[in-house]
């Protein structure tokens, strides 16, 4: 079989599948900027999530353009819409896309989808049981930091791929918006810890009565604690202020993704659950202490061990898919206050050196 890539003849076209979540997005990121850098005239089409608009646009200097995937019943990021899945292979195929690079997990049920774009030639991970294809096919790496997966996939495809960095751009007009936010609620950046206690789901959460200890303590060693998240996550964010019984600023629902990161640059630190806000602090070079409950926290850390401090304990249940812990969430409850207090403590103190 032909290789996916030959760097002396840019392909005109490639469609890029990985229809996942913010967070597994901004994992991609090196790969996606390795990939504009070997092919600087070639057509990026990213097929993901309808919700991606936001980071096409703030990723346009990687990608050009996003292709709405409606889903399909085996994956959990979003409700699979089977009536528009043949107008989706319709409008892909009609593309006439020259290279299909699949970017979606090890390829067991995203495979099928790829093939059926109508690439010239497809690629990607796959699993043992489809077997390697030297210069096309990869066989899935399990132990390896997401980022550095899919550089290692660019790689294996014959693409100079080995800056691991995130990113995460922010406008004049994000720094704006937080600026202004920081005005209304009177928060002192050089005395603001931001607080993110959401997760898609309960079983990557941090307990909430943990959390509002954890505020207590902040608040009473003299920091000013604002919680941010989604205005979905606003019932989170209420009831961690009732238990707490300190002052914090609810900041949920009040920023957009962009402000949001603009906050993450100045804040001091961010404590937060393993989830997408993690990879947006480590975009930003913010500090961050991060409360890893149920995920592969080897797969999903931040790279940077010393900006961005991960807490997890050793189950033998972990990682999990699980929406709610079936078995009351040792994982998490083996985190106690105190261990995250220190681990805190520790980056205030080295981001004040």
């Amino acid at each position: 079989m032909k290789p996916l890539f030959d760097v002396s003849r840019p392909p005109a076209s490639i469609a890029v599948f990985r229809a996942l979540q913010l967070g597994d997005m901004l994992c991609a990121v090196p790969a996606l900027r390795a990939l504009r850098r070997a092919f600087p005239q070639t057509r990026i089409l990213l097929i993901g999530l309808p919700n991606a608009g936001e980071f096409v646009n703030r990723f346009h200097a990687y990608v050009d353009e996003l292709i709405d995937f409606p889903g399909i019943p085996a994956f959990p990021e979003q409700a699979a819409r089977a009536s528009e899945l043949p107008a989706f292979f319709r409008r892909v195929r009609g593309l006439h896309v020259e290279v299909a690079l699949q970017m979606h997990g090890s390829g067991r049920q995203s495979n099928p989808i790829v093939a059926q774009l109508g690439a010239e030639r497809w690629g990607g991970f796959v699993d043992e049981a489809a077997g390697e294809i030297p210069g096309c096919r990869m066989p899935w790496p399990d132990d390896l930091p997401e980022p550095r997966r899919y550089l290692a996939l660019l790689r294996y495809l014959g693409i100079d791929a080995d800056d691991d960095a995130l990113e995460f751009p922010v406008s004049r007009a994000d720094h704006d918006d937080a600026k202004q936010l920081l005005g209304r609620h009177a928060l002192n950046p050089e005395k603001l810890i931001l607080m993110h206690v959401g997760a898609r789901l309960p079983s990557r959460r941090w307990p909430l009565e943990r959390y509002a200890a954890l505020a207590q303590e902040l608040v009473r060693l003299g920091w000013q604690v604002a919680l941010t998240g989604m205005r979905s996550e606003a019932p989170l964010a209420r009831s961690l202020r009732e238990q707490a019984g300190v002052p914090l600023t609810d900041l949920c629902g009040q920023t957009h993704l962009g402000s949001l990161a603009a906050l993450l640059k100045v804040a001091r630190l961010l404590i937060c659950n393993d989830t997408g806000v993690s990879h947006v602090a480590a975009g930003v070079g913010a500090m961050s202490v991060v409360i890893a409950c149920g995920s592969d926290q080897r797969r999903w850390a931040p790279l940077d061990s010393a900006r961005h401090v991960v807490l997890a304990a050793d189950m033998p249940c972990r990682p999990c898919a699980f929406e709610d812990c079936p078995i009351g969430h040792p994982c998490a409850l083996a985190v106690t206050v105190p261990d995250v207090l220190r681990r805190v403590q520790s980056q205030l103190q080295g981001a004040l050196q």
